[in-house]
């Protein structure tokens, strides 16, 4: 990661993309990072497992923005030699992907049952995660853009969404195709990564962000891509914005049939899920170009232009410094904890106070970003 000049983006003609982007960082770190992960708003929880609240439309949503930004940097990409192309896509794939891993190993030690430190087996690091998706996703689709252009994105996608729903069927558990432990992805990476390198939130060893699943996530991006080169070539109108809002209507209302057979659900990201949140970010990107592009209310932008012009390393951020905060010791505490009892459940109550809490580290996030922004700092990864 290198400091570079202040770059112009992708300039006012396209904020509402720059702010699709902030708004999506500003979300991502306030579900991130509750104060108490046991008293959550049921729309700031994840779905159980079949299912959607917002807060499922938030990483899909980072993968769309990866795909918008794509629209505009591919066209310089597809004219490097093969060579040129790998060299600086594969770079940025790695490196993407190991901060991720780090960030999975970070503080990068443990406590042993008498008191004592010890540094982490590396080996038994999570493999995968969010940042190792978006890695993975981004890699894929610039990989499908440099050789087949816009149209083999369309079939890619096409296929894949359609080629996944089988794929799952069939080598899941009969009868149970989609559950947790009888699922496809589940039995892959097992066989492939092994449980000591896979996520454990789900109380077994299970990666959301695992192997096969990262087939349709692909689609995220490539779905970015093309809104983004549909918006350059057919401007910021009425005309846009109808088309935007009606294409995503139909996508929500084709993902909801397409559940009857194929359940909405983003832990195993299937194919329906990822039709439901297109079309979701197609309706918010409608409302966005039309408030910004077309109505040209801009005054309210810049605190999500903030977190869109570092977004990478703001969410980086918000996840180290949280679990600093998590390891300082503050009486019988933590100093997060000791802010959490003294500023916020002292007078609300928990779910209030979680969620105050969540909001309130966002603020502290974005201040990061305004310190960068006002210093013309734009790390680009």
């Amino acid at each position: 990661m290198t400091e570079i000049p202040i770059r112009t983006g992708l300039g006012q003609r396209y904020l509402a993309l720059d702010v699709l982007r902030g708004l999506t960082i500003a979300f991502m770190v306030i579900v991130n990072t509750p104060g108490s992960w046991s008293n959550l708003y049921g729309p700031l929880a994840h779905a159980d497992w079949h299912g959607f609240t917002p807060t499922d439309l938030v990483f899909p949503t980072f993968l769309f923005v990866v795909g918008n930004a794509m629209s505009f940097s591919m066209k310089k990409l597809s004219e490097m030699s093969k060579g040129a192309f790998f060299r600086k896509v594969g770079k940025r794939t790695l490196l993407i992907f190991v901060i991720g891993w780090l960030l999975n190993a970070f503080p990068f030690y443990e406590y042993t049952e008498s008191g004592a430190i010890q540094f982490i087996n590396i080996t038994e690091v999570r493999l995968f995660g969010v940042l190792q998706r978006i890695a993975l996703s981004y890699f894929f689709a610039a990989l499908i853009l440099y050789y087949g252009g816009i149209r083999s994105g369309w079939i890619f996608s096409i296929g894949a969404l359609l080629l996944y729903w089988p794929i799952m069927y069939f080598f899941g558990d009969p009868g149970d195709p989609y559950s947790l432990t009888g699922n496809a992805a589940i039995k892959l990476d097992l066989l492939l990564i092994g449980e000591d390198r896979m996520y454990m939130g789900e109380g077994i060893p299970f990666d959301p962000e695992g192997i096969l699943s990262t087939l349709t996530s692909i689609v995220n991006v490539l779905a970015g891509y093309i809104v983004g080169k549909m918006i350059q070539k057919r401007g910021n109108n009425l005309s846009t914005v109808r088309f935007l809002l009606i294409s995503g209507i139909v996508m929500v209302a084709m993902s909801y049939i397409w559940d009857l057979g194929f359940p909405i659900n983003k832990k195993i990201w299937t194919s329906s899920y990822v039709v439901l949140t297109v079309g979701w970010d197609l309706i918010l990107l409608a409302a966005l170009v039309f408030l910004i592009e077309v109505k040209n209310s801009i005054s309210w932008t810049y605190f999500f232009q903030v977190f869109g012009r570092n977004p990478l390393i703001l969410y980086v951020c918000s996840g180290i410094v949280i679990s600093i905060f998590s390891m300082i010791p503050v009486g019988d505490t933590t100093l997060k904890g000791f802010i959490y009892s003294t500023a916020f459940t002292s007078w609300l109550g928990p779910k209030n106070a979680s969620f105050l809490f969540a909001i309130s580290y966002m603020l502290l996030i974005w201040l990061i970003g305004l310190w960068m922004d006002k210093k013309k700092i734009y790390i680009k990864v």
